[in-house]
């Protein structure tokens, strides 16, 4: 390549790589796969390298991340948070070995190797051991401070353990990385379909727009954990070895990676990329590599940096598990709340090991927005190593023949017309009869999140229906063994299980059962805020949209949704067939008719006569409710000592407030 066709190609790739960094730090929304990103930027430093220019200092390979979102309050790291280079194959790893031996003028070098977690990068500031900021990497010099937010995950220690080997120091910079689990992704993503809101492309995706929310209510809802790896600015305290700082994150109570090991020489990472790509399959968590780092401290020091990156320190990637394949078809799978979901039905091909010939296409939306065709080559990998998709398609190779992909304008499975609500991405059946909803809804019914039907299938509980057996999930408390055991002459043990199973499933905690009736938008823990807020199916039944819209956490769309689900006939018939049953949700005990009947209440500051718990039962036994925050449905503001911006929100609103003694008044027949 001559120079002119290179200056040509660096600032087309420079272009290409800034417009992913925005899609990848700033909007959470990725359009490419990570190894492509990684041949870019590795293709850009080549060229960089053989044809330099006056720009290089504007490079992407230059910089760490993207500048922070501008609705986040910008927060100044202080010690510069870099980025990692990176290698692609072990001779990369021993070619790097090589370098940095003869740079540092060693022999031989002791690592710390650890999994590289794919998930959001952190830096959390604790003040004489308590946290106080917190903010994303953003372009390694200023984040956006999400500190709110990370309050709010259990994982993360709010204080510091006061170690006897090392002091808590008055100020340090802890570095970590934010993840989500696979199982928790999964779920979430099959919660978000259901409810009509775009899935997230991966776990990493998923963290990291979970974190980066404005209301931290969000964040708190999402199941978020942290790994902590390592320290920025520290005070008062000396360490010798990154293993030592390891050891003092552990001791201070901080989670860090069990999997984490020290090695020798660079034989012994060698062996860990190994092990670890090896049982990779089977952790938790999602992660692509690992990150080899140079133990000795001062030996650190001695290699330095360059650019954006610390020379005593690399990221060894995975080969990413992607394939190419062809769609033979789209075909539409039609869920328990009606969304039509498009189907790649593939030519079987062999992805990380499992043969893939099918993967989800999301929406109409999200087939546009790929061009994705019957017909296409397309690159298919799978999601968090688990869930198979279909990344984009190869337009090049394009012979003229594919077809462009039209949502039905009827349901596949019962021929009624399809809606698309304003607002929504997904289409819907909206026939509450429709047989592809009921199977659907049975599943969902039987399944572990919900009423733990052992035994009880998609297939069987397709063929129960197919057969006219059961046409809801009421009717499976009326099975009989003479019904089950005609069904392809199902052996009578397996019989006997699986109606044990559902004998035992007749007295669900209510909130399990609330779950599984299937309403649109509530999920596992929405069933929990209906639960504590009124205690049984008949007062949830009767709940209005104002009832419903009083209690913090549950919005217009959720109240509307409840309050139709339990309007609809079909619905009132079902629920009474399951009380006929002798189905009986564990129910908690409200007080209904009491004299604090329709009042909610919001505590700030400390209460010096009770807990917090034992105000809240207070209110629950005389029909009250409590609240997590003040709105303008909030009845009263218990203002303990040192209230906090609960106290000033109550004024502005013009709610009352009153002292705890004025709230014990309340118990004792005095009036405030």
């Amino acid at each position: 390549m001559d120079r002119l066709k290179a200056e040509k190609r660096i600032s087309e790739l420079r272009i290409i790589i800034e417009y992913h960094n925005q899609r990848y730090y700033q909007q959470d929304a990725p359009e490419i796969p990570d190894a492509e990103y990684d041949r870019l930027m590795r293709e850009l430093q080549d060229l960089e390298s053989s044809y330099p220019d006056d720009n290089l200092a504007s490079s992407p390979t230059q910089r760490v991340g993207a500048a922070p979102l501008s609705k986040f309050a910008p927060f100044t790291h202080p010690s510069a948070m870099l980025s990692l280079a990176n290698a692609f194959s072990p001779e990369e790893i021993v070619e790097y070995d090589t370098r940095i031996k003869r740079l540092a003028k060693v022999d031989q070098i002791n690592y710390v190797a650890e999994p590289k977690l794919d998930g959001l990068a952190v830096n959390l500031i604790y003040e004489k051991g308590h946290f106080v900021f917190g903010a994303t990497r953003g372009d390694g010099a200023t984040g956006e401070d999400v500190s709110q937010n990370l309050k709010t995950m259990s994982s993360l220690p709010l204080r510091m353990n006061n170690a006897v080997t090392n002091p808590v120091p008055d100020l340090i910079e802890v570095r970590g990385e934010v993840y989500m689990e696979k199982q928790s992704f999964e779920k979430l993503n099959r919660r978000r379909i259901e409810e009509g809101d775009e899935p997230f492309a991966n776990p990493r995706n998923a963290a990291a727009g979970s974190l980066r929310q404005l209301d931290w209510k969000i964040t708190s809802r999402r199941p978020l954990n942290i790994f902590l790896y390592g320290i920025g600015t520290v005070s008062d305290i000396r360490f010798s070895s990154h293993w030592e700082i390891l050891q003092a994150l552990a001791a201070w109570g901080f989670p860090v990676n069990p999997l984490i090991e020290r090695t020798h020489d660079i034989s012994g990472c060698l062996a860990y990329f190994e092990h670890i790509g090896t049982i990779r399959p089977t952790l938790p968590y999602e992660i692509d590599g690992v990150v080899l780092k140079v133990n000795a401290l001062p030996l650190q020091d001695i290699l330095g940096n360059v650019s954006r990156s610390p020379r005593w320190a690399l990221a060894c990637k995975f080969p990413a598990a992607q394939a190419s394949t062809v769609i033979k078809d789209i075909i539409v799978q039609v869920g328990r709340t009606g969304a039509l979901t498009p189907v790649a039905v593939m030519e079987p091909v062999n992805v990380g090991g499992v043969m893939v010939s099918r993967a989800t296409l999301h929406n109409e939306d999200e087939i546009l927005k790929k061009d994705i065709r019957i017909g296409d080559t397309v690159i298919i990998q799978r999601a968090g190593d688990v869930i198979p998709e279909v990344v984009y398609a190869v337009t090049s190779k394009r012979a003229g023949f594919e077809k462009a992909f039209l949502m039905p304008r009827h349901c596949p499975e019962c021929g009624s017309d399809i809606v698309r609500f304003e607002g929504e991405v997904a289409h819907r059946c909206v026939n509450l009869s429709c047989p592809a909803q009921i199977k659907e809804h049975i599943r969902h019914f039987a399944s572990r999140g919900a009423m733990d039907i052992e035994g009880l299938g998609e297939k069987i509980s397709a063929r129960l229906f197919d057969e006219k057996l059961i046409a809801d999930p009421a009717d499976l408390y009326f099975l009989t063994q003479e019904q089950l055991v005609a069904l392809d002459h199902q052996a009578e043990k397996s019989v006997q299980n699986l109606l044990s199973s559902i004998s035992r499933s007749k007295h669900p905690p209510l909130d399990k059962f609330i779950y599984a009736l299937g309403i649109r938008h509530v999920g596992e823990r929405t069933a929990k805020i209906l639960t504590s807020n009124f205690g049984s199916v008949e007062n949830l039944m009767t709940a209005g949209v104002e009832d419903l819209t009083s209690i913090q956490e549950i919005g217009p769309e959720i109240a509307q949704s409840i309050v139709e689900f339990f309007s609809e006939p079909r619905n009132q018939s079902v629920i009474k067939k399951f009380y006929q049953a002798g189905v009986s949700p564990q129910k908690k005990a409200v007080s209904v008719g009491g004299k604090l009947t329709g009042k909610s209440f919001v505590f700030t500051g400390t209460l010096e006569k009770m807990s917090r718990n034992d105000a809240k039962t207070l209110v629950e036994k005389a029909g009250g409710t409590v609240l997590s925050g003040v709105t303008g449905k909030t009845a009263y503001v218990v203002a303990g000592s040192d209230p906090g911006s609960k106290l000033d929100k109550a004024g502005k609103l013009g709610i009352r407030v009153i002292s705890e003694v004025d709230f014990l008044k309340l118990f004792d027949g005095t009036s405030t």
